[in-house]
């Protein structure tokens, strides 16, 4: 009996141990708020997407390969023209948010990530020396794009170049400032910032904007001579308005993975973050106003004034990373005291703030979500061969008194990461409505299919049921083309497609004449191609 087969038959009793040698959460007892009988994770039964697949095995084809019944549509790749201007889509697409237009599951926006270039988009660097159009094509290709896509009447996705909506943000756009570091000798005195790159992930707002994270900014800004403080903040942009450009300082500046916004009981918006990073550490950020939905967009200022918190998980406490609390734990370390002289200086220069006040370090704390069911908090920490924690593990955060305000907080390791479970190194995460967890994950492309990632071999896609036959079992959905990695998962409202990202397929081709990858394969092509696909194939519950 095969060990999906051998969970399925598990009984109530079992399901404990079953998890344990799983590499799974423990899902009952005290912590999870669960009875040894209950069906489901989160305490509760839905049918709205059956969410039934066959599983596929892991691969190592060149492929973006899907379980039966499905299929995917390539809707933008790298350099595909988006606009009747004819600007083009950029390099190393990841975050996806899909914004309906009028309503409509078969017509939105997309908003698409742009985290780094690649060989494919610059070409080769000589001695570590970008020419100047490389320099230039690196801050064009970076950054955003906004496009919008429909489903034809033949069912198959398209971009369609047409509208006035789609749009390229990239190094060339100019942001305002605002929050502490606005104005602030940290940020030599500026108040706007011109451009955005390496963005990772992100996070749709309670107003219906985007939240955008610069997470390695550092080579970019450096290659071009910009101002490294001017980047590595959260920003915000609106996909129907091309004026609305943000970077928004209070939430403080680090290698920032994603956002995870909620409210809290009182009204005060949470907003969640990791910083992908080894030794790195987990915020989140309190506003000091509340939310108020008739006032729109407005709420945005709500992003300019709260308090920033990092996670102590040895005292199981969220410590205010602030100018008082800083003062304080610097004491005794003159050129520490030297160097915060305001909170614009505390969030300019988060990293060194959080640790001085407690922050733990962690293993890459990547995509962080919110449960829409219980307001638990999961953390993807993706990895750190620096502790020997080679596969990772997700991390669930219990608040107390289920506010996300709150102070203090218990946590579990929910899943862990290795050949027990079937997958390594997870990254981003997503939500359906029946509590399932969807996790992307990334082996780097040097580790794949070598050593002790060998049996894992290409990156995939794994769901992860919290209830029925096969609760906390990680099944496969996707599996990645050769050297890439899948990013970005994002359902439409009706959940029937599923927007993801294939980033850096061949990602190390040295020489454009051998490229380790061709996919998506188009005729004729030559050189391998980031691309958003929809995910077609998902059936209606009963």
């Amino acid at each position: 009996m095969d060990r999906k087969t051998f969970l399925s038959y598990l009984g109530t009793g079992a399901a404990a141990l079953a998890t344990a040698s799983a590499g799974l959460g423990v899902l009952n007892g005290k912590a999870s708020a669960m009875s040894a009988t209950a069906d489901h994770l989160f305490g509760f039964n839905t049918n709205r997407v059956s969410g039934y697949f066959e599983p596929i095995a892991p691969s190592k084809e060149d492929q973006l390969l899907l379980p039966k019944n499905f299929k995917y549509d390539v809707v933008a790749a790298f350099d595909d023209v988006i606009n009747e201007a004819g600007e083009k889509f950029g390099s190393g697409c990841d975050y996806n948010a899909f914004f309906p237009i009028k309503g409509s599951n078969v017509r939105g926006l997309l908003v698409n990530n742009h985290e780094y270039s690649t060989i494919f988009s610059i070409g080769p660097v000589k001695d570590g020396k970008m020419t100047a159009d490389q320099l230039h094509k690196n801050l064009y290709y970076q950054g955003m794009s906004v496009i919008e896509v429909y489903r034809d009447e033949k069912g198959t996705w398209k971009m369609d170049k047409t509208s006035t909506h789609a749009r390229r943000i990239n190094g060339y756009t100019k942001f305002e400032l605002t929050g502490p570091a606005k104005g602030s000798t940290a940020v030599g005195g500026a108040t706007s910032a011109v451009g955005t790159f390496a963005n990772c992930s992100g996070g749709v707002t309670l107003w219906n904007t985007v939240l955008s994270c610069e997470e390695n900014f550092a080579e970019t800004a450096s290659a071009s001579k910009l101002p490294e403080t001017h980047y590595g903040w959260v920003i915000e942009v609106d996909p129907f308005d091309k004026s609305y450009l943000k970077k928004h300082t209070a939430l403080g500046r680090f290698n920032h993975e994603n956002t995870a916004m909620g409210l809290a009981p009182d009204g005060r918006v949470v907003v969640y973050m990791g910083d992908d990073k080894k030794d790195a550490c987990v915020y989140k950020f309190v506003s000091k106003g509340k939310f108020d939905k008739l006032k729109g967009r407005a709420n945005s200022a709500l992003l300019e004034d709260g308090t920033l918190y990092v996670a102590n998980l040895k005292s199981g406490k969220w410590m205010p990373v602030t100018l008082a609390e800083v003062t304080k734990a610097a004491k005794d370390k003159p050129e520490a005291l030297k160097k915060f002289k305001t909170q614009g200086d505390v969030v300019t220069f988060c990293q060194e703030a959080a640790l001085l006040v407690g922050g733990t370090p962690t293993d890459r704390p990547e995509d962080i979500e919110i449960s829409p069911f219980d307001n638990t908090i999961f953390i993807c920490h993706t990895n750190n061969d620096n502790h020997g924690n080679i596969h990772g593990h997700i991390t669930r955060i219990f608040e107390a008194n289920n506010d996300l305000a709150a102070l203090e907080f218990d946590f579990e390791i929910f899943a862990a990461g290795g050949r027990q479970s079937g997958f390594s190194s997870p990254d981003n995460l997503a939500f359906d409505s029946n509590g399932h967890l969807w996790v992307v994950t990334d082996i780097s492309s040097s580790s794949q299919n070598k050593g002790v990632h060998k049996s894992f071999m290409n990156n995939g896609l794994f769901v992860i049921p919290t209830s029925g036959p096969d609760k906390a079992a990680a099944l496969q959905f996707a599996s990645a083309p050769v050297e890439s990695e899948l990013t970005g998962p994002f359902f439409t409202p009706d959940e029937q497609t599923l927007f993801l990202s294939v980033q850096h397929p061949g990602e190390n081709t040295a020489d454009l004449s051998q490229p380790t990858s061709l996919w998506p394969h188009r005729a004729g092509d030559k050189k391998a191609r980031c691309a958003v696909v929809a995910i077609s194939g998902f059936k209606l519950g009963n």
